[in-house]
């Protein structure tokens, strides 16, 4: 073991050395080149993104159905309004006039298309706009631009929610919640019982945790859905910072597949006014579940699986057991703390209500239910009655899925939901439609073949469409609710970013592991490719389950490094295996119970149809990298399949989710058991085995890089350490790189990524990187 003089990186650890094995993989005579760095460097977001011009951000739907939005140009950003009614769009207000009053307050030159300040609000009668800049809050008339500083210090409500009136807020301190007046600055206490591992509204889910608190507030601003967090009893995480002298511990609670106790949530309803009132519902705990993710929060800190009724007066909600695969919707009175259930659904695999939005709706004017079921194979709409609890017929039907319920119109009696899998082309690509409660009517109002960006106007009378595809531009527009476009709002210019030598990337599609199943990825090639020359490949990989590798088919300017990869001599590709979402329910229970899988035999599989089909794919040098979940897969890549994979970089792998967070493995491998043989009672074996690392270390063969940050609080580096045990018993050579007092996102810093090149070009080519080279020495 030695230590790295990198002066970023004082503590870096270095096991091994990254030097060439030649017994670990093939050597091949090429040349990689500091100029090649330099255009790989070029390839990167950071050089790529401010080179597309006209495209919309920070889309605001106005209560009177107007839009407000920032829209780019060649020179910089100009804030829009848009009104669809009329049809019009134009800049928000003055720049040049904000820009000169600002420039004498700030004592600074602002120019107009560079103002300081990324958003705004208008003030109530519409005559004036506000925003924070320079750390103060500043207010301007929009007649005759005088600003005033509104207030010395911008109010930071981060580790706050805010009621929707914008009135009040709640917070958390010492384990209770306490609710802020935002006009007078009053703040009165709600809990009183919450204490250490029992307190209220509590955000954290191991593998996350913040400080703001969990809730939903109800429409009228006068209730709270929350619960009380019971973490006693349940296990903790640690990790120790690196300094000199004592380190530092961090210490929380971070439950583990298999644990006898797990998160549980006691529901509570908090009545407001006239005083403050807690209501506990009439039920036993809950584990910590939602249907649509690994935590019972969404980024935003917003309560998932709960809803309010339009009145105020009924909270429905879903339970979900601590295997995912039994659901319960209930609702609860919120003055008594009564609970009726409504309808329960169990599945062998997994229940989820959606594609990253839960999309069960509860209907009290009507006294229906709209239900997200992928009980046919695909993922489509039912409608029950509310109060018995029966089906009264599906929504929607046939082989494609609803991706998104975005807006209900009861009066009308109609959906808008986006899908996918239902027209022609790329199945992930995702459209708009409309259809009634009885599953009449089915309408796209987006048929552009392109994948479809959707915001719905608060009122439901108006979307935005921004469609694009991997290799086109994005165009955004303003329909109406029969999708006919209504205004044209931006068409992006990429024609700078083709300059500067981008090239697309190349969508294509091959058969699964099974010969049938059409998968669906895309190939990077460097931008002086020549099909007379021979490329080594590169495989990125994130198996999922709950995503695949490709992410979105909007169109970006950069993913991640992969182009970058590219312009040094290789051949980049990645594909959504089976196992992974957005396709058929069989597609993604493909490897349930069997994480190891990873979806590699396909990534095999598409990687030799492509070498069948391009000459200039050399498949007897093959490269695999990822992090989180894809170091996980890299890692497993090298072991299970050594005579095809020869290199790997590994990051912050999860590689035995027994050490990871409990609803993740308890979702996609179901609940630890043992699994003694002939009843053996020494047999430490567990359903867990087929997924762990460790356990297959002896087979590596080729060259492996592990990396991992040691304050990791997502996947501990204890998964990584598992991995590096079993290597050194097997006496095996490999790479490693600690990142000390770093955390999950080290993977997308420079050094990371430059060792990660380095170690391509040094171990699949068998050539030298040029040392000399520093990221940061661009020339354009």
């Amino acid at each position: 073991m030695k230590l790295s003089p990198n002066r970023s990186f004082p503590l870096l650890i270095l096991l091994s050395s990254l030097i060439l094995i030649t017994s670990g993989c093939k050597i091949y005579s090429e040349k990689v080149s500091e100029e090649d760095y330099q255009r790989a460097e070029k390839m990167l977001s950071a050089h790529t993104n401010d080179l597309v011009h006209g495209t919309i951000a920070g889309e605001e739907w106005l209560d009177d159905d107007r839009l407000i939005y920032r829209h780019s140009l060649a020179d910089g950003t100009e804030f829009m309004i848009s009104n669809p009614e009329a049809g019009t769009k134009e800049r928000a207000f003055d720049h040049d006039r904000l820009a000169d009053v600002l420039s004498g307050m700030l004592d600074e030159d602002v120019e107009p298309l560079n103002l300081p300040f990324r958003s705004f609000d208008f003030t109530d009668d519409g005559e004036a706009i506000t925003f924070s800049a320079d750390g103060k809050e500043y207010q301007c008339e929009l007649i005759g631009y005088d600003c005033e500083i509104a207030s010395d210090e911008v109010r930071n409500y981060w580790n706050e929610s805010v009621s929707p009136d914008g009135k009040k807020s709640v917070f958390i301190r010492d384990h209770n919640l306490y609710m802020r007046n935002m006009e007078s600055g009053r703040v009165t206490q709600l809990t009183y019982d919450g204490r250490e591992n029992f307190g209220y509204a509590t955000n954290n889910a191991g593998w996350v945790k913040r400080d703001g608190p969990v809730v939903l507030w109800s429409p009228d601003s006068k209730r709270i859905s929350t619960f009380q967090q019971d973490a006693r009893g349940v296990g903790e995480m640690y990790l120790a910072s690196t300094k000199v002298g004592h380190p530092e511990l961090e210490a929380w609670k971070y439950p583990l597949p298999g644990d006898s106790l797990i998160f549980r949530v006691h529901r509570v309803v908090i009545n407001l006014d006239p005083t403050p009132r807690v209501v506990r519902l009439n039920m036993d705990p809950d584990p910590q579940r939602s249907t649509i993710t690994d935590h019972i929060a969404d980024w935003g800190g917003n309560f998932l699986d709960n809803e309010w009724s339009n009145d105020s007066n009924t909270l429905a909600f879903v339970s979900v057991s601590r295997d995912h695969q039994n659901v319960h919707l209930q609702t609860a009175d919120p003055n008594t703390g009564n609970v009726r259930s409504v309808l329960k659904e169990e599945t062998d695999t997994f229940f989820e209500s959606g594609n990253d939005m839960v999309n069960w709706h509860v209907l009290n004017e009507s006294n229906e239910v709209i239900w997200y079921s992928q009980r046919d194979n695909w993922g489509h709409l039912y409608l029950y009655d509310l109060q018995t609890g029966k089906l009264k017929n599906q929504i929607t039907s046939g082989n494609w899925n609803v991706n998104q319920v975005r807006h209900v119109d009861e009066e009308n009696r109609t959906i808008y939901f986006t899908g996918a899998v239902r027209e022609d082309g790329d199945p992930y690509f995702e459209y708009f439609y409309k259809v009634n409660f009885d599953g009449t009517e089915l309408r796209l109002l987006t048929p552009e073949q392109a994948h479809h960006e959707i915001e719905v106007s608060e009122s439901g009378t108006y979307f935005v469409d921004t469609r694009s595809t991997p290799t086109t531009p994005s165009t955004s527009v303003i329909r109406n609710m029969d999708g006919e476009v209504l205004v044209e709002l931006a068409t992006a210019d990429i024609s700078e970013l083709q300059a500067h030598g981008w090239v697309p990337p190349v969508p294509f599609s091959v058969k699964a592991r099974d010969g049938v199943t059409d998968l669906y990825g895309l190939m990077y090639k460097p931008s002086n490719f020549s099909s007379s020359e021979s490329y080594p490949v590169l495989n990125y990989i994130y198996p999922g389950p709950q995503t695949g590798s490709v992410g979105s088919r909007a169109f970006r300017a950069a993913r991640s490094d992969k182009q970058a990869l590219a312009e040094l001599g290789f051949i980049v590709v990645e594909v959504d295996a089976m196992g992974t979402p957005g396709r058929s329910k069989e597609f993604h229970d493909f490897y349930y119970g069997n994480m190891g899988d990873n979806g590699l035999p396909d990534q095999i599989t598409m990687i030799e149809q492509l070498g069948e089909r391009h000459s200039w794919m050399d498949i007897s040098r093959v490269g695999i990298f990822g992090h989180s979940g894809g170091g996980f897969a890299s890692t497993r890549a090298l072991f299970a399949y050594p005579e095809f994979y020869d290199v790997a970089v590994s990051g912050a792998g999860n590689h035995d989710n027994r050490n990871y967070a409990d609803p993740w493995g308890e979702k996609w491998q179901g609940l630890l058991k043992a699994t003694n043989i002939d009843g053996a009672t020494d047999d430490q074996s567990t359903n867990y085995d087929n997924q762990a690392n460790q356990l297959l270390a002896d087979s590596l063969q080729g060259k492996l890089l592990i990396t991992h940050g040691t304050l990791d609080s997502n996947v501990p580096p204890y998964n990584s350490l598992l991995v590096v045990n079993a290597l050194i018993e097997a006496n095996k050579d490999f790479d490693m790189i600690m990142f000390p007092n770093r955390g999950h996102g080290y993977y997308s810093e420079d050094y990371m990524m430059r060792k990660r090149w380095d170690y391509f070009v040094e171990h699949l080519k068998g050539v030298d990187p040029p040392k000399e080279y520093e990221f940061g020495r661009i020339d354009d």
